[in-house]
């Protein structure tokens, strides 16, 4: 795994740097990088960086710039290609065909460039004759501007290869309001009526002064490379710009340098033991208002003609609708016509009367199921809150280890404070997600051993939080030390177990599921 940081804004040395010496400072970066393919590329002509700028961020160990990778992406393309398209076109071509670099190798070389570059929305930069507007104008010769019809000099307007020049500041206006108001960022036209051509990378850096702009504009394209890329995914932490990189994209646990432990495949937390397809599932139930239609069918009674929903404010079995084009009269207790019940308001002897019999049978599976899913909900709601809670737990334990340090206890030996918290915060967020399993499996022998497996875990994770939060305010050190190992080392093989038996059921196919 690889996690890739997100450009961040450029340093004012950095900018000034490019200024006095652009191309110097590119080989410079290029050597520091240490990566052979962006040195050859540091010392080509024509392959320039989006808006000669570049991030601060260099290549590490186990991070990398999400902007450089980008840039390496276009780079290792436009050799294949053999062209000398610069960066900027390679990016708008990757980007129509949703980087996928095959299709768009496979199209390039099937001889018909011109047709790619008109779907492209581009002009072949190869071709001699340009369709640009010569404008024989004199530079100091005053012209209006065909957007504000406003008079400026020749030398204060600029254009596209398609030949359509506007002047700087409704360039500006242009690109400003595409990219802040309507999220535009690869797809930017020329502002002329009827032209398609697309906006460079180049030209948008080039005429865009405002640097929160220029963030917005290079966001926009890397998450368009970032969501057409299988191996990359954004960090869900809130605030985090990276990236993370995998060299198969799986439904695995990868870490973001930021500390974040997600899903590769769903972008949640890592959910372990239940899968993707089910916590999907089960946060659409959590949040959408399916519960309450539950709720709504386990205390109230539809009326038997119309069908409104009526919920009884009275002691009165006899229930008159107020639906204007209804009016319907009925039994609140066996929903049948009331006619027949004369005059027993209170007491109703038809109760099996099959005339009312489905209403009532459905209601009771509308209570059952809403009481199922409290079961199943409150639990897992009661893990996550603790869990939220026990990361709290750090701060209370650094201070304890800091005081056993000075009882002669070495930085060693007191870790074992911070791994009892790391197994109890590891068992509270498997307990929450087998909840979220268990509510979707079906009944079966291997899912009593599930269950008993859950119940072993989630006592034993009860009596390490105990430890945690209570005996460690107590002072004799070495109790306190062996009750706690004793204890998160029988967490952590509880845990051990519960997983393993649960991947062994989804290797050999033994759960049956709930389709909800």
């Amino acid at each position: 795994m690889i996690v890739l940081n997100h450009w961040n804004s450029y340093s004012q040395s950095t900018v000034m740097i490019l200024t006095h010496s652009g191309r110097m400072t590119r080989v410079r970066r290029a050597v520091t990088l240490r990566n052979t393919k962006f040195k050859e590329y540091a010392e080509e002509e024509g392959h320039g960086a989006v808006g000669c700028e570049w991030s601060e961020r260099r290549y590490e160990e186990k991070g990398v710039d999400v902007f450089l990778f980008l840039k390496l992406e276009m780079i290792l393309v436009s050799k294949k290609l053999n062209s000398s398209n610069p960066a900027t076109i390679t990016r708008i071509l990757l980007s129509h065909f949703n980087w996928d670099k095959e299709k768009l190798m496979e199209r390039y070389f099937d001889g018909n460039l011109e047709k790619l570059f008109a779907e492209c929305h581009v002009i072949n930069p190869s071709k001699k004759s340009r369709t640009r507007q010569m404008n024989t104008r004199s530079s100091a010769q005053d012209m209006p501007c065909q957007i504000c019809y406003l008079n400026y000099p020749n030398s204060y307007f600029t254009g596209l290869e398609c030949g359509h020049k506007f002047c700087m500041q409704c360039w500006s206006e242009y690109l400003t309001t595409k990219i802040m108001e309507e999220g535009m960022g690869q797809t930017i036209s020329c502002p002329a009526h009827g032209c398609d051509i697309l906006v460079d990378d180049n030209t948008v850096m080039r005429l865009i002064t405002d640097s929160k702009v220029k963030l917005k504009y290079q966001h926009l394209i890397t998450n368009s490379f970032v969501e057409c890329n299988r191996l990359l995914k954004w960090c869900p932490a809130p605030d985090c710009h990276h990236v993370v990189k995998v060299q198969y994209p799986d439904a695995k646990p990868v870490r973001c340098k930021c500390g974040r432990q997600f899903c590769f495949n769903c972008g949640e937390n890592w959910h372990d033991p239940v899968k993707c397809k089910w916590l999907k599932k089960w946060i659409k139930k959590c949040d959408d208002d399916s519960e309450t239609s539950n709720w709504i069918a386990a205390n109230t009674k539809e009326c038997p003609k119309c069908h409104v929903t009526i919920e009884k404010d009275g002691g009165c079995n006899h229930m008159v609708c107020r639906n204007q084009n209804c009016k319907a009269e009925f039994c609140w207790v066996c929903l049948g016509p009331w006619e027949p019940h004369g005059s027993a308001w209170y007491n109703c002897n038809r109760y099996n009367e099959d005339d009312a019999k489905a209403a009532r049978d459905a209601q009771e599976r509308s209570r059952a199921a809403l009481q199922r899913y409290l079961f199943y909900c409150n639990r897992y709601m009661n893990h996550m809150q603790s869990l939220r809670f026990e990361h709290k737990l750090y701060a209370q334990v650094k201070q304890k280890m800091e005081e056993m340090q000075q009882h002669n206890m070495s930085w060693i030996e007191v870790q074992f404070l911070k791994k009892a918290v790391d197994v109890l915060c590891q068992c509270r967020a498997t307990l929450m997600y087998t909840y979220v399993f268990a509510f979707y499996l079906k009944k079966n022998n291997q899912s009593i051993i599930f269950e008993n497996n859950q119940a072993d875990l989630e006592n034993a994770t009860e009596v390490l939080s105990g430890y945690l939060e209570r005996d460690i305010s107590q002072d004799s050190l070495q109790d306190i030390k062996q009750k706690v190992q004793d204890k998160y080392r029988y967490c952590e093989s509880r845990r051990r177990v519960l997983l393993q038996h649960v991947h062994e059921g989804y290797e050999k196919d033994l759960w049956e599921y709930i389709e909800d």
